[in-house]
């Protein structure tokens, strides 16, 4: 990782998704979120937008590959990356953290409290993450 400023914060930069995927695969938990960086949260909740309640902790994804994913790391990295990607507006940048989880949002994503900042996923890392998200999953695809 690297160090350059990114928005209000200073915190190092991953430079690939690779990267981040092996910081994902080292260092756990780890989650992604988009927001205006951690010196902003520092009051460490969120809002539920559509209820307006306060949420007792921030919500952010996993980046942590689940048991059952047989896939690569990087295939699950990218995947979480896109899930909140369309929260990256204005001043909004994507940032890793870890912290501990004390409970779910009203998309049933963790909350995470004692929130330590990690590191800042700089623009083209969240594209690459949308390229291989689109190349390798078939997101038209409803599940069962």
């Amino acid at each position: 990782m690297s160090r350059r400023p990114t928005g209000p914060d200073d915190l190092p930069e991953v430079q690939s998704l690779e990267e981040l995927a092996e910081l994902a695969r080292s260092r756990t938990p780890l989650y992604v979120r988009f927001s205006t960086g951690p010196k902003v949260d520092a009051a460490g909740r969120s809002r539920d937008h559509e209820s307006g309640c306060m949420l007792p902790g921030l919500s952010a994804n996993p980046l942590d590959p689940e048991p059952w994913f047989d896939r690569p790391a990087v295939h699950w990295v990218a995947r979480q990356v896109m899930q909140y990607a369309h929260l990256r507006q204005d001043e909004r940048f994507a940032w890793v953290l870890t912290g501990e989880v004390v409970g779910r949002g009203p998309d049933c994503e963790p909350l995470i409290g004692d929130v330590q900042p990690v590191a800042a996923i700089p623009d083209h890392v969240v594209r690459a993450a949308r390229d291989l998200y689109e190349e390798v999953f078939d997101v038209s695809e409803d599940g069962t």
